[in-house]
């Protein structure tokens, strides 16, 4: 991909922000996964800044930002629109140097994000549905304080920031190969593209969207960026509309491939990453895994770095994840089953059941709906199992002994 528009930012760029804030961001691993290396066919490192202070990468941007800002705009303050990790980031490390910092977060911003926000110092406003309406409020508070606004992707300071996790990926894994890093507004993929080619132009970069949101992708096929239509997504943290101005020029420059995930996809990456490797990554943080997983790329046998950027994720939204990665496995299944309805006839059901090792989990009968007739009723039943191969099994077995039975989705 090429592009006619100078960079803003270069390599010496992003070398300097590393100096600069060495001392204050920790130095994340880098490390092989045996587990994720077979399952792909390629040689997988997790760059795992899920673990910085504020867990995720954000921070690195916010502070080269912060530390760049004269002694006047320091009294000022600074302020920032964003529904999570930018926030928290900007929150920790103003209030590190002493400075005042407003953060203003969507009125739909979970409870945990807002709090661990207020936690690290920022004074929170919450306002608008989404993050567009919070940008305009921050903004206008911003002009009207004369404080300084740090733009979570948008912003050279900022992307030169995020682009010394690229220098920390190339010292880490000397025979890097690719790297595969999520895209939001740009500003991450833009420091790491930059700072790896043009430390070692044949490294592949790989840039991944949530389907629902491929703002980026729509703007590098238009030559601009594009805003598209607002949706949900699990993977928050690149929930944007609309790529930034300053970042596209540089992902037109450095990035060879953008591919997109969709929900499930997503999903299914924050479980491997959870059960397999012990790691915690939202949404955001795990899309680079599931476009591997997925084999959405075209990397094949590439010693190759992915980004876990961040593990800020709401527990109640975690468990509904579990559970449908469970599904998706096939390691919890729901079956509606016609039973007579006489004595006996569920136990001998549960006998054929634990013969086979499922474990029911949840039981729910039904008289008077699912078409049952008269003397019969439905059951459903939920339960564990150890995955597709034993469920194929099971159901091979009720259908053999008469049961009527569906799988219930």
């Amino acid at each position: 991909m090429t592009t006619t528009a100078k960079p803003v930012i270069q390599l010496a760029d992003i070398a300097a922000a590393r100096e600069r804030i060495r001392k204050s961001i920790y130095l994340s691993p880098c490390a092989h996964s045996q587990h994720l290396s077979a399952q792909t066919g390629q040689q997988i490192y997790l760059k795992l800044d899920n673990l910085q202070m504020t867990g995720a990468f954000k921070e690195r941007g916010a502070l080269n930002k912060i530390l760049q800002l004269t002694p006047e705009q320091k009294q000022r303050g600074v302020v920032a629109a964003s529904a999570g990790n930018h926030a928290q980031g900007v929150a920790y490390h103003a209030t590190q140097h002493g400075i005042r910092s407003i953060i203003v977060m969507p009125l739909a911003t979970p409870l945990v994000k807002v709090t661990a926000t207020k936690n690290f110092g920022a004074e929170v406003i919450l306002h608008g549905a989404n993050y567009d309406a919070a940008y305009e409020e921050a903004t206008r508070i911003c002009t009207a304080g004369g404080m300084t606004f740090i733009h979570p992707f948008d912003d050279p300071m900022v992307i030169a920031g995020q682009g010394t996790i690229g220098l920390e990926m190339l010292e880490q894994v000397p025979q890097l190969e690719a790297v595969v890093v999520p895209i939001g507004g740009g500003g991450l993929i833009a420091g790491i593209a930059c700072a790896i080619k043009e430390t070692n132009p044949k490294i592949r970069v790989v840039g991944v969207q949530t389907s629902r949101l491929p703002s980026m992708m729509a703007a590098v096929a238009e030559h601009h960026p594009v805003t598209i239509e607002a949706a949900t997504t699990i993977a928050d943290g690149i929930a944007v509309r609309r790529a930034g101005d300053v970042t596209l020029p540089l992902v037109e420059k450095y990035v060879d491939e953008i591919v997109t995930v969709d929900e499930d996809e997503i999903a299914s990456a924050i479980l491997v990453l959870l059960e397999r490797e012990k790691t915690l990554a939202e949404g955001a943080g795990a899309a680079g895994l599931a476009a591997l997983l997925q084999k959405k790329t075209s990397l094949r046998g590439a010693h190759t770095g992915v980004l876990v950027g961040g593990g800020n994720i709401d527990v109640t939204l975690l468990s509904r994840i579990i559970e449908r990665g469970l599904v998706q496995d096939g390691r919890l299944i729901r079956l509606r089953i016609h039973l007579l309805d006489k004595p006996g006839a569920l136990a001998d059901l549960t006998k054929l059941i634990a013969e086979h090792r499922a474990n029911i989990v949840d039981t729910l009968h039904n008289r008077a709906y699912y078409g049952v007739n008269l003397g019969d009723t439905v059951i459903d039943i939920t339960m564990e199992t150890r995955g597709r191969e034993q469920v194929d099994e099971l159901l091979a077995v009720l259908t053999a002994e008469g049961y009527k039975h569906s799988r219930v989705l």
